[in-house]
């Protein structure tokens, strides 16, 4: 019989595997801030928030600016801190924040008609008004006032109403049309998803920008045509996801048994494919909304959106032309920072729906 030999482990590293098992872990600093500490890096600023629009009033409007945002930033990173150690690692503060500025945003717009607000479009009522007011979170005019004496704030929020009504519109023109023709595509295939597929391309084929000036100059610049445009850019991608979501729940069971049960076509894509299809495109609409505001924005800024005297972000940040943002930056830096922080807070919480509803990005 042949002689079985064990390899059996050093001593010596035995003895260190087990010892370095034994050692406690030892939690790492940057990861572990005490609740103490976040709450004081919190109020620290909060305080100097407050003091940067309190206490700067008269001083250097970037100074000012900079204390906030300082303020701000200390604030966001202490809180969101203290509120881990709190609800858990997986809570994101950030996401909340994107979340109430949206519901905000949202609900004065809706109410900016009957809010105690500043006059935005009529400028014979504004003959007495100060113009070029300053930004001044206490004053009458909390976001200053532009070169007409016109109120920023009403003007902002009367903007949001036409920018989330065209950006709105135009994205459930292009989910009822795009996933109609996607699923469509998707389910029959071969002719109909060819001749749909050298419709999407020829609209990939033309640059967005020389498409929406080409319709801006031939329609009336209104609400309604202004949707229609815009809708032209989001039918491509949404037909492509309506496309790639119906062929990946054809082949579903649920799919092949109402097939096997006698069902007809028309059942099927409307009972068993549109509402597992409409989940994934409904996330993705959230990111084609930030960008129909952005492209509307864009075309009031050419002159060829929402025509002055109507508010709108694109045309509020075209009155900073010249040699006006060079000594009052606040015309443009207000409805620019809204812009922004609406168009981040979109694309950040439709991001994180596209990840949970959209089975394809769920395996990335």
């Amino acid at each position: 019989m042949s002689e079985i030999t064990q390899v059996s482990t050093p001593p010596a590293y035995g003895q260190a595997v087990d010892a370095a098992a034994s050692w406690p872990s030892v939690p790492r600093r940057h990861r572990s801030w005490s609740t103490p500490g976040a709450a004081a890096v919190t109020v620290l600023g909060l305080t100097l928030a407050g003091l940067g629009m309190a206490a700067l009033r008269g001083a250097n409007g970037w100074l000012q600016l900079t204390a906030v945002v300082a303020g701000l930033a200390l604030a966001h990173v202490g809180a969101g801190r203290l509120l881990r150690r709190r609800f858990g690692s997986g809570f994101d503060l950030t996401s909340w924040l994107c979340t109430i500025w949206l519901v905000l945003l949202v609900l004065a717009a809706l109410l900016a008609p009957v809010l105690p607000l500043g006059e935005h479009k009529d400028i014979a009522s504004t003959l007495d008004a100060p113009v070029f007011a300053r930004p001044d979170l206490l004053s009458e005019y909390p976001l200053g006032t532009n070169n007409f004496g016109l109120d920023l704030l009403s003007r902002v929020l009367h903007g949001a109403r036409a920018s989330l009504v065209v950006a709105l519109g135009a994205v459930a023109v292009g989910l009822v049309i795009g996933a109609g023709l996607g699923i469509v595509a998707g389910f029959f295939r071969k002719v109909t998803d060819a001749v749909i597929g050298i419709f999407t391309n020829s609209l990939l084929a033309v640059p967005p920008l020389i498409l929406l000036i080409a319709l801006a100059t031939v329609l009336e610049p209104n609400l309604r045509n202004l949707a229609f445009a815009l809708s032209l850019l989001a039918l491509p991608s949404i037909i492509r996801m309506a496309r790639a979501s119906t062929l990946t729940f054809a082949q579903r069971e649920f799919v092949l048994a109402a097939r096997a049960m006698g069902a007809s076509r028309l059942r099927i894509m409307t009972r068993e494919l549109l509402p597992n299809v409409l989940l994934p495109l409904l996330s993705y609409a959230m990111v084609m909304i930030s960008v129909l505001i952005v492209a509307e924005a864009s075309l009031s800024f050419l002159g060829l959106g929402i025509q002055p005297p109507e508010p709108s972000w694109g045309n509020m940040i075209a009155e900073g032309e010249g040699n006006a943002f060079e000594q009052h930056p606040h015309i443009v830096l207000v409805p620019g920072v809204v812009l922004f922080l609406t168009v981040f807070s979109l694309n950040l919480l439709g991001e994180k729906a596209r990840k949970r509803f959209d089975p394809r990005q769920a395996k990335l």
